[in-house]
């Protein structure tokens, strides 16, 4: 007898199949509810750190126009970057170019702190990239590439911008005030200089639009829930949500198809951006 009711407890304390089965049920409930729970944390945490970064790079930016008397760094396009890097000068504020192939700029951290603003970031070369940007082309994919170095660019009316401003202005924006040096920027809470830039955008780390023309040229991040984080000359760092799909094309490579139309449903986000990048010059 003894033995058939140590027997019985056995089987009533094991598993059915219905029960493993509703237990498989509730952890996967429990899964759905909790894994975009965290995904949405580590968004806002990612965003926060970029944000960080931001701020990070106008530091270095104040610290770079203190040595230089009051000179906002050089911000060159990618035909004269290239060209100085080649001479061995490393001027521009950044000195790395980015492409969909296996050019070895897109992995070089030295060359980014290389030069412009590297000397005061304390060769930290992880603030120049968002910690969400892990895109890459499929050749670079196959290299073993997890990501490039570089995020983010400057607007392309802030520093020297050396052959597009050699008579004072900047001939993109002939109209609109090129700013040298950081005294010049009078409203220093409302203009930006640095952004993200979508990665199929992405190249020198020169942020060019024409703000006249309602035409994309370079594209802005939108890694934080359509969002791209930006910092003005003033060192403050903000988040900014674009209000359009438009602005916002999948993060991989050839999916922004630049330059194009600003269409009618993103005018919103290009005029607000492009009252953030410079204003007009004054009549003589």
């Amino acid at each position: 007898m003894g033995r058939l009711n140590h027997r019985a407890r056995r089987v009533r304390q094991a598993f059915t199949l219905i029960e493993l089965l509703v237990v498989i049920g509730i952890i996967a409930v429990l899964a759905s509810l909790l894994l975009p729970a965290a995904s949405r944390a580590r968004a806002r945490a990612q965003g926060i750190t970029c944000l960080n970064h931001h701020r990070q790079l106008m530091l270095a930016t104040f610290l770079y126009v203190a040595d230089e008397r009051d000179a906002l760094p050089y911000n060159l396009g990618e035909d004269e970057t290239m060209h100085e890097v080649s001479a061995g000068r490393f001027i521009n504020w950044t000195s790395s170019l980015l492409s969909w192939e296996l050019e070895p700029d897109n992995t070089n951290s030295a060359l980014l702190t290389r030069g412009g603003i590297g000397p005061y970031v304390n060769a930290n070369a992880t603030i120049y990239r968002c910690p969400a940007d892990f895109v890459v082309s499929d050749l670079q994919a196959a290299a073993g590439w997890r990501h490039r170095v570089r995020s983010t660019s400057m607007n392309a009316m802030m520093g020297n911008a050396g052959e597009y401003t050699t008579n004072g202005f900047n001939v993109n924006n002939p109209e609109y005030r090129q700013f040298f040096q950081l005294a010049q920027v009078d409203l220093p809470s409302q203009l930006f200089v640095y952004t993200e830039e979508h990665p199929d955008s992405v190249n020198d780390g020169y942020f060019l639009n024409r703000v006249s023309r309602s035409e994309w040229t370079d594209l802005p991040a939108s890694n934080h829930g359509g969002a791209a984080n930006l910092a003005f000359a003033d060192g403050h760092a903000e988040s900014h949500v674009w209000r359009s799909g438009v602005t916002c094309p999948r993060n991989r490579p050839d999916a922004a198809a630049l330059p194009f139309p600003v269409p009618a449903a993103g005018r919103t986000d290009f005029d607000w951006l492009m009252q953030r990048t410079s204003v007009l010059r004054q009549p003589h």
